[in-house]
């Protein structure tokens, strides 16, 4: 059958995303509950002992630990108002991290399928508003006239609950056409409003996130002589620090062209979209030689969270493994010497000879008009990747397990309706990847690895 006759009907489609919800939750956490504790520390999670930042003429005290609020864990289906969100979980989730000093909360309102700010908004209103600081952004994508970026604005404060945002991002910059800075944000007036929000204190703090190239990140941070950019967030863990994926700036010149202007980061997957916590066992090995007790996250939120120009370091915690393990890392933080930030950089060296894709699991390319799951064959691939089953000869000694983990983990992990197979190369996702991935060339790649395997033609 030709691809072109593949296109699913919505009603299929929805059966299809309602049977996977509950999966979904687990792809987009980094890792589930049992393979964190696998590599996770152990032992009582402090209390009153969090890592915290200021910069002046800032008075606020943030925790080096943020907690990014776009993997909130999910239901097996919708509840009757349409939140697919565990309300239950975040609210518990909310509270401990809040009892063990966490006070940075960023979400946005494309965020869980649109229900992030107002999950989290429930949540967080059950607690004193000086006991946290909340971040939303501007994600006006698609529509970026003026009337609509300012209601998507006011409806956030609505969703959340609160009458001022602490932390307002102009949502991923960097790109350019109907995506650039000038479009939706300056030649609509757009940015000037912002400004005077600002003025008005219902915003407290002003910066914008960034993918993109280096012209267009030295273009909107030029902006700070006229705007005074409050705070920049930016992706930064070990490995993009000399080795960025495809099409971002390496995070070592992201870095310290900020510093330079005294502008304070929030940092982005530090965790590179949870690859840097499901890292192959020779580096697993590596990590744990210098550090048995630590996990293998430790080590990238320690590297994030060293440098001193640093504000929050952001972590999707889906489960409460997560966040225990990423409270015990920074309560205290205990910053990276010269030399474990070499070990960090020359780990990293090693890691590239492992063929992974580039996916952070941000699910902009969500949802697909075909019904796949693009994150979820990105992460079955890249995790067989590291943990080596990827046959690549009959030849190969462990051929017949390596073959058999990927076939039965692809069909488990991904219903065959929305596997790689079904994509027809529209290129509707290439222009929301942060990372650049040419969605569809992969896809290919991976079905056609996939067929050969069935077939055993390797």
């Amino acid at each position: 059958m030709d691809k072109q006759d593949n296109r699913m009907n919505r009603r299929d489609f929805l059966k299809i995303v309602g049977i996977s919800t509950a999966g979904t939750a687990v792809a987009l956490s980094g890792c589930s509950p049992k393979e964190s504790t696998e590599t996770a520390a152990e032992g009582p999670v402090p209390t009153g002992k969090m890592t915290y930042r200021n910069f002046p003429p800032s008075k606020d005290q943030v925790s080096i630990l943020g907690y990014g609020c776009m993997r909130w864990p999910t239901l097996p289906a919708p509840e009757k108002g349409g939140n697919v969100i565990d309300q239950e979980q975040v609210n518990r989730l909310i509270d401990y991290a809040i009892e063990h000093g966490v006070n940075y909360f960023d979400t946005a309102p494309v965020y869980v399928q649109g229900w992030s700010e107002t999950s989290t908004g429930i949540a967080l209103k059950r607690h004193p508003r000086e006991k946290f600081l909340v971040a939303t952004k501007m994600s006006n994508f698609n529509r970026s006239d003026f009337e609509s970026s300012v209601q998507m604005y006011h409806d956030s404060m609505k969703k959340l609950q609160v009458d001022y945002i602490d932390y307002y991002l102009l949502h991923s910059l960097g790109n350019t056409g109907k995506r650039s800075f000038q479009t939706r944000f300056i030649d609509n007036g757009l940015l000037d409003y912002l400004v005077k929000e600002r003025e008005a204190g219902r915003i407290r703090h002003l910066g914008w996130s960034f993918h993109g190239s280096k012209e267009e990140f030295d273009k909107i941070l030029a902006y700070h002589e006229q705007v005074h950019w409050d705070f920049i967030q930016i992706q930064l863990n070990y490995s993009d620090w000399l080795h960025a994926t495809r099409g971002n700036v390496n995070a070592d010149y992201l870095y310290e062209e900020i510093a330079k202007r005294n502008i304070p980061m929030v940092i982005m997957e530090p965790l590179q979209g949870g690859r840097l916590s499901k890292v192959p066992e020779h580096i697993v090995a590596r990590l744990k030689t210098r550090n048995p007790e630590g996990s293998v996250a430790s080590w990238a939120f320690r590297f994030a969270g060293t440098k001193p120009m640093i504000l929050t370091v952001l972590s999707g915690m889906t489960y409460m493994e997560h966040l225990q393990d990423n409270i015990r890392t920074y309560s205290p933080l205990k910053p990276l010497t010269d030399e474990e930030w070499q070990f960090l950089l020359d780990t990293a060296d090693l890691m590239l000879k492992y063929p992974t894709i580039p996916c952070n699991n941000c699910q902009y390319c969500m949802p697909c008009p075909y019904g796949i799951d693009i994150p979820g064959v990105l992460l079955h691939y890249n995790k067989c990747v590291n943990e080596g089953n990827m046959p690549q000869s009959k030849l190969d000694p462990n051929y017949a397990k390596a073959r058999r983990a990927f076939l039965i983990g692809y069909d488990r992990s991904v219903p065959k309706l929305r596997q790689a197979s079904h994509c027809i190369g529209c290129e509707q996702c290439n222009p929301h990847c942060p990372q650049y991935i040419n969605i569809p060339h992969e896809m290919q790649r991976i079905d056609q690895y996939v067929e050969k395997l069935k077939q055993e033609t390797l």
